[in-house]
């Protein structure tokens, strides 16, 4: 079996240093691959001129995570969620015309989330179906809240939508708590990170509490197969080190992943 491909999102949420500089420190620690936040947020750089940066460097996209501003307002009557549908399928669009063919998206935010109902998956309808009229894949991810990834998939009959298993929530939100085979062959992408048990604090693998071992192996029986993809955030301890060697260290315990995904 060949290695997985290694890949690290272009975080935003770095402290201390422009965006230009966590790309640069992510080539030279040696990643060939990333993920980009297509987010629609006033940035310094924008996400049009990440992309382009990213590109210069010759750096492969993987996916792109879209914003979830006001995501919750998807499962409510008004106006502001019908808006939320002509967001997703700009933001869509723009992904495909960047040559971007999977995205990521949030179906809820914060810990108190409206009920699922047929009027989000009427809209999570519309944006499928756009999605899958242009060639790209939707995959949505874990979050704070369970019910929604089964609601939504168990709902909806689509062979363009997927998840994307975030380890970091799985661990503080879920409490390791996951169904797993539920998902067989529907898990499209990973945002692979590490916590204490109690915050999302996008850790390195290892520098937290999280079985890997227990979480390679579901993601293997779930017949995973794509990149191991880590969603790092140079913060906090982290700033006692360059953010050169942040990504040099992320790149290695990245590759150990792999390694483990083979054995």
């Amino acid at each position: 079996m060949e290695d997985r491909e290694l890949a690290v999102v272009v975080s935003n949420d770095n402290k201390n240093v422009s965006v230009y500089e966590t790309i640069d420190a992510i080539k030279e620690a040696g990643f060939k691959n990333v993920f980009i936040q297509w987010y629609d947020k006033d940035w310094d750089v924008s996400q049009e001129e990440q992309l382009a940066y990213v590109r210069k460097n010759d750096l492969n996209i993987i996916f792109a995570h879209l914003g979830y501003q006001n995501i919750n307002d998807l499962w409510l009557e008004g106006e502001n969620g019908d808006k939320l549908v002509d967001r997703y399928i700009k933001d869509i669009k723009e992904c495909r015309d960047n040559r971007i063919d999977l995205v990521i998206m949030h179906l809820t935010a914060k810990k108190e989330d409206p009920d699922y109902n047929e009027l989000g998956l009427n809209r999570l309808r519309r944006i499928i179906d756009f999605a899958k009229s242009i060639g790209v894949k939707i995959a949505f991810e874990n979050t704070k809240v369970q019910g929604y990834l089964e609601y939504a998939l168990d709902n909806i009959d689509s062979d363009n939508i997927g998840i994307c298993f975030d380890s970091g929530h799985y661990h503080c939100h879920f409490k390791d708590i996951f169904n797993f085979p539920k998902f067989n062959n529907r898990i499209l992408a990973v945002h692979l990170h590490d916590n204490m048990g109690e915050r999302d604090e996008h850790l390195n693998p290892f520098d937290g509490t999280l079985n890997w071992d227990k979480v390679i192996t579901n993601l293997k029986e779930c017949n995973y197969e794509g990149p191991v993809t880590l969603e790092l955030c140079y913060r906090n301890d982290y700033l006692n080190i360059s953010v050169k060697e942040f990504y040099k260290k992320g790149y290695e315990v990245g590759k150990e992943l792999v390694k483990r995904f083979k054995d």
